[in-house]
């Protein structure tokens, strides 16, 4: 049996959950991952999200900032919110499907942060947030998924890791979300904690994979100057299970759109 996860910036839930009915209506996703939903857990939309069809809703907002929501048509379980770097920002939540064709699966959705426009921690505190955010991910031990841990880690994770997954490697070199630390950082991440890259396993390199297009480009589409800031990792007990996946790229010529677009995996059981 098939399940459809996707993960999708939306940059603020309430601004644009007309814009996630459509999304839904037309894919149907079982399991979608938010990010960036800048809402307090008492003023989210929650009717909303129910007439869509989950009935199953986890939440981790803050005002204003961050946040992140899983809403799910099966069950969920054991919900884990997890403050990082001595902060109580809201950029990670985490499920167990009890239910359904992949039931006892851990999803961990992520919002890492941006990191600000100096990459050079000693005068960027946020650059250096950025940095001890993904030292803690990769010393967290819940990320360590070997085995046969059945685990899902989605989300915006800020970084384009590949030298493809960028417009131009050369050019944004030194760009925050693709200079080497950072690069070499996630690499990590993953590398430690035994993750597969879904997207990168399906369609690897030389060919381009993007999922962010900046607000600031006056013709987004025409320049297609983008980056793969969005992500979605399987552990390798679910590996076997990867059949496909989606960049919905004309999400972000809709109406009022997110700068990011959702991505949807589809595993089969």
């Amino acid at each position: 049996m098939p399940l459809t996860v996707a993960t999708w910036n939306i940059n603020s839930v309430r601004l644009r959950i007309e814009t996630v009915a459509r999304f839904v209506e037309a894919h149907r996703p079982d399991v979608l991952c938010l990010q960036e939903t800048k809402c307090m857990d008492g003023q989210f939309p929650l009717s909303d999200v129910k007439r869509m069809g989950y009935d199953h809703i986890a939440i981790h907002g803050q005002k204003g900032y961050h946040g992140v929501a899983v809403f799910s048509r099966h069950a969920l379980k054991d919900v884990e919110r997890r403050p990082f770097c001595d902060k109580q920002d809201a950029r990670h939540i985490a499920v167990t499907l009890a239910e359904g064709p992949a039931a006892g699966t851990r999803i961990h959705n992520f919002y890492v942060p941006a990191g600000g426009d100096e990459p050079d921690p000693a005068i960027n505190p946020k650059f250096a947030h950025k940095l001890g955010f993904l030292d803690e991910m990769e010393n967290w031990d819940a990320l360590k998924v070997g085995g046969g841990t059945k685990a899902i880690l989605v989300g915006d994770l800020n970084i384009a890791p590949l030298e493809h997954d960028v417009w131009s490697s050369k050019q944004l070199a030194k760009v925050v979300s693709h200079t080497p630390v950072e690069r070499r950082r996630l690499t990590e991440v993953a590398e430690r904690g035994g993750w597969v890259d879904m997207m990168r396993s399906l369609t690897p390199e030389p060919e381009k994979l993007f999922t962010w297009w900046s607000y600031r480009s006056p013709d987004w589409a025409a320049a297609n100057k983008g980056r793969r800031l969005d992500h979605v990792w399987l552990s390798p007990a679910l590996a076997p299970a990867m059949k496909g996946f989606e960049i919905l790229r004309e999400a972000r010529g809709w109406d009022r759109p997110s700068d990011h677009v959702p991505v949807i995996a589809t595993l089969d059981f």
